[in-house]
């Protein structure tokens, strides 16, 4: 990178790694949010000898920087990086930015729905193999932060919408798109948008890399043109014998790759239900490209514990399941939860709405869901569903919610905390929201 003043535009989690590694590289570095800076991550900045402003982005940066490290939070249409944009200083993400100081083998998975599973799923792969892998991106620590630390051979990266917009030579050796549905309509144009800045995983890719994705999605199979990388496609499909991929089929997943070939019944996989079949044959498709042996991938994928805050559960009281579905922040993976649960249901949700389009869960909400409990604002989720449901109850925070659930549940039913919509509300992220929702039902 040629400049030694970088600018890096946000304090969370990305802006705070993307400081650490461009101080240990001993780059000069300032750093600007919009938002309050906590007092520890104020306390780090002094002790790098970081400059920093917050609540404000001056224009007068633009002068003094040579790079930009944006984080992912942040609008490409801030004045600030309109400025930047105009006098042609370059803007990255934090995720290009650790990649150019990494010599790592990268696998790299984005997606709608799926990724965080599938990114630990793989990760547990690996690592079971012997291999020396990381996992980092939008997950845990930062990818910046974690090459400070650690030698890795290979990373194993879970990588948002948000965060591909800003890569530019960004080069994994195995990508993986799981599916595309509409999400983060608040932040992009329009769908055709979020769908190219998804598909920019593999646009550094060549013959010499692999391109892993869902057969079954329209909107990845309508933009594979220009994908140069080996594509393998898994799904639900008839594959043919000489065939590269993966598929279900006949209560078995198949998986084929040039160097292993084996078959597994579903009933052995330990995440169940169609989306984590499919998010289950990604990963070992990656894992089968890189060599893993056969046995070491079938055990990996049947013992696996999942994931905190997907589908999971956290008590039965008084003959009523509780299931922590917090992740679950677009209508997609809503539906993947509801398709899973076999009992009557009372269905927690709401938070902030990014544009979602509830229809696609109106048939599925009047099999199975009996009563509605909404956190925050619920005339969108009223309207939408108050004729299928016996009723729909709107509550401001989460022990009201929990318990408003547990007085509408019958013994048998399941009260599934599952938003659709984004925390920001009432808690700082999806994980604190579930871990509220555990506490209040462990209070009950």
């Amino acid at each position: 990178m040629k400049g030694q003043n970088i600018l890096i535009i946000g304090s969370g989690i990305s802006g705070v790694g993307a400081v650490k590694l461009a101080k240990h590289l001993n780059y000069n570095v300032r750093l600007t949010s919009k938002d309050p800076i906590s007092q520890l991550n104020k306390t780090l900045f002094y002790d790098l000898g970081v400059e920093f402003e917050e609540e404000k982005h001056s224009l007068s940066h633009i002068e003094w920087c040579n790079w930009i490290i944006k984080s992912p939070g942040v609008s490409a249409t801030i004045p600030l990086l309109i400025l930047a944009k105009q006098e042609g200083v370059p803007v990255i993400s934090e995720i290009e930015f650790a990649y150019r100081h990494t010599e790592a083998n990268i696998i790299a998975i984005t997606g709608t729905n799926g990724k965080t599973t599938t990114s630990k799923l793989l990760w547990y792969i690996l690592k079971n193999a012997g291999l020396s892998v990381g996992l980092a991106g939008n997950i845990g620590i930062s990818f910046s932060e974690s090459i400070i630390h650690n030698q890795f051979n290979y990373y194993v990266l879970e990588i948002s919408s948000f965060q591909l917009e800003d890569i530019i030579e960004f080069k994994p050796s195995i990508s993986i798109l799981l599916n595309i549905e509409k999400d983060h309509l608040d932040r992009y144009r329009d769908f055709s948008h979020y769908i190219q800045t998804k598909m920019k995983i593999q646009m550094n890719q060549d013959s010499g890399d692999s391109f892993i994705y869902c057969f079954n999605n329209q909107n990845i199979i309508d933009n594979l043109e220009n994908v140069k990388a080996n594509k393998y496609a898994f799904g639900s499909f008839d594959m043919d014998m000489n065939e590269y991929g993966g598929c279900l089929k006949n209560e078995q997943i198949t998986i084929n790759t040039i160097k292993n070939n084996f078959t597994m019944t579903i009933h052995n996989l330990a995440l169940q239900g169609k989306h984590n079949f499919y998010n289950s044959m990604a990963a070992a498709i990656a894992a089968s490209t890189l060599g893993i042996k056969n046995h070491i991938i079938k055990q990996s994928l049947s013992d696996f514990k999942g994931v905190e805050h997907r589908l999971e559960f956290v008590a039965q009281v008084s003959g009523v399941r509780f299931i922590n579905d917090s992740k679950a922040t677009n209508c997609n993976s809503v539906y993947y939860a509801l398709e899973s649960t076999t009992s009557p249901i009372i269905w927690i949700c709401g938070g902030v709405d990014k544009g979602n389009d509830y229809s696609i869960l109106s048939d599925l909400v009047q099999q199975k869901v009996k009563s509605i409990v909404c956190l925050g604002e619920a005339k969108k989720i009223d309207s939408a569903f108050n004729k299928s449901v016996e009723s729909v109850t709107q509550t401001n925070n989460m022990k009201a919610a929990v318990r408003n659930a547990f007085a509408l549940a019958d013994a048998g039913d399941t009260v599934l905390l599952s938003p659709a919509c984004a925390s920001f509300d009432l808690f700082q992220n999806y994980e604190e929201r579930g871990r509220v929702f555990k506490d209040c039902v462990l209070a009950i």
